[in-house]
């Protein structure tokens, strides 16, 4: 029986692991074991581990990390806190494999607390950038600390070869989020109205805003800026709430303002997987900075306004209008474009760059059947000029 620990530190990885966990509890030769840690853990984040027991998953450890505060030093120490957490975890409870996903600083703190007990690594989601992000430096790190990779797209397979990983290693296998879209029962437009207290009659504009880490200080005037255009279009507007980054409770406290004085306008903290696609289905467009943008919205044809630098470098399909600066008229200008008949009609178009939704079959195939053996965990340096 081969250990397999997952890592979630949020909902929004959490909703992307779903179809492979879902393979994995299932596997007859494989033992799951999920440690929680991050936003999961928080109240003030909605408490998102109560997801994981609903949905069955066996959570083997809970190690919170994070501070009161959104600053810097509270990213720093939140690392810290979390090596040493999961370093006492893998101390008494080593897994045969460990898997990381993305470019969260609680991923990271788990991969580098694999390191000195020598755990092999699989890390999904590698070799993508988010140059408006800090996230950058530690999705790379992840790719450095890890044995396997599990790439989204050929590109970024060559970028993960590119950084010295073998080619053996990284495997193109798509967006596992895409699983969900073949797997989830989604919810009806009733079922989401009652359940979320939502009134679905006009299609609302889906509005997910979350710090450009790596120019955090401008957390409130970018924020003020998309509520200033959001506030001259008086559409109907659904908010979700940002993550754990630096800065987040700026845009947390803008939000619940704006919605004490709009009758148009409510929060959700979180939707759920089922919840979330299936309100993608329900609006009419996708405005601010988050990935699901360009890596989910395209399979429901959704138009997206993406404000600023957090997604910058990534690719991105026909259904994205991008807005490099947060300026309150071109936002509102590349709003009324989204909404319109023609963009719409051009945001179903044909690119897939991400596969066709059955990611976590490869992946499976690489966690179950990868030998865990001297040659995986003996790394060595891949130069670009080697045949």
């Amino acid at each position: 029986m081969r250990s397999v620990a997952v890592v979630s530190v949020g909902r929004s990885d959490y909703s992307i692991y779903r179809p492979l966990l879902q393979r994995i509890v299932t596997h007859p030769e494989l033992e799951l074991r999920v440690l929680v840690s991050g936003m999961h853990l928080e109240a003030r984040y909605g408490s998102t581990q109560s997801i994981i027991e609903k949905d069955d998953f066996p959570i083997s450890a809970r190690i919170p990390v994070l501070q009161n505060e959104d600053t810097p030093e509270a990213v720093a120490t939140a690392i810290g806190i979390g090596v040493a957490g999961f370093g006492h975890y893998f101390a008494d409870s080593r897994p045969d494999l460990l898997v990381v996903l993305g470019d969260r600083f609680e991923m990271f703190a788990a991969a580098l607390a694999a390191v000195p007990f020598n755990i092999p690594i699989l890390h999904l989601h590698g070799g993508e950038l988010t140059e408006g992000a800090m996230d950058d430096r530690f999705r790379h790190g992840l790719t450095k600390m890890s044995h396997l990779h599990g790439v989204a797209t050929e590109l970024y397979r060559q970028r993960v070869i590119q950084l010295g990983e073998q080619p053996w290693r990284v495997t193109c296998c798509g967006a596992l989020s895409l699983d969900n879209i073949l797997s989830i029962q989604r919810l009806s437009r009733a079922e989401l109205e009652s359940r979320f207290n939502l009134d679905l009659s006009t299609p609302p504009l889906l509005v997910t805003l979350h710090p450009t880490t790596s120019e955090h200080e401008q957390t409130a005037p970018q924020t003020d800026a998309l509520m200033a255009a959001l506030r001259s279009l008086d559409l109907p507007i659904i908010f979700t709430m940002p993550n754990a980054d630096m800065a987040g409770s700026v845009i947390r406290e803008r939000i619940l303002a704006f919605c004490q004085k709009s009758t148009k306008a409510v929060w959700v903290e979180n939707f759920g997987p089922e919840g979330y696609f299936s309100i993608l289905g329900e609006v009419s467009a996708m405005i601010g900075n988050s990935s699901s943008g360009l890596l989910e919205a395209p399979s429901f044809a959704l138009p997206v306004v993406n404000i600023g630098n957090r997604q910058k470098g990534r690719l991105r399909a026909g259904n994205v209008i991008d807005v490099p600066l947060f300026d309150s008229a071109d936002i509102v200008a590349a709003i009324r474009q989204a909404i319109s008949p023609e963009f719409k009609a051009q945001a179903t178009g044909d690119e897939h760059f991400f596969g066709d939704g059955h990611a976590s079959e490869k992946i499976l195939d690489l966690i179950a059947n990868t030998p865990l053996d001297e040659r995986l965990l003996g790394k060595t340096f891949h130069d670009l000029n080697q045949s």
